[in-house]
């Protein structure tokens, strides 16, 4: 799966002219969805990774314009993290270069192979669903998982 990820990823950032985030930055954005809050806390815990991992990662997103931190309305001792326009608009390009290049290379392949992904991807929808199952249940790791 990761050699396949890899590839389609350069390929996307290629074929859109996008910069270079690194994966585990994509995740983050990925996280947060427009309108979409969190805390640094509840990033690590949905990412499953620590929070330094997060706070590092966070700082980096923010003087690169992917994100930004602000105070919560209620409690000014909480701060809140949201994607950007600019991280939004990265993500939403990223996503439709993926699925069209998913798309035209499906194309090339013979039919027994389109028809077996075709098949698949109920099957992976379940296995994806599974771990994050049995992931979310497991506690903190002790080190980061990019």
């Amino acid at each position: 799966m990761s050699p396949l990820r890899r590839t389609l990823l350069a390929a996307a950032r290629a074929a859109e002219h996008l910069p270079e985030i690194p994966d585990a930055q994509i995740e983050v954005i990925r996280a947060l969805p427009g309108g979409t809050v969190a805390t640094s806390g509840e990033l690590a815990a949905r990412l499953g990774l620590n929070r330094s991992t997060v706070s590092n990662l966070l700082t980096a997103m923010e003087a690169a314009g992917l994100v930004a931190r602000r105070q919560h309305t209620g409690d000014r001792r909480r701060v809140e993290i949201v994607a950007t326009a600019k991280a939004l608009d990265l993500f939403d390009r990223f996503d439709l270069a993926s699925a069209t290049l998913v798309d035209a290379a499906a194309a090339t392949l013979p039919a027994g192979d389109r028809a077996a992904l075709a098949a698949a991807l109920p099957a992976l929808e379940r296995l994806r669903d599974a771990l994050a199952a049995r992931y979310s249940a497991t506690p903190e790791p002790a080190t980061p998982n990019i």
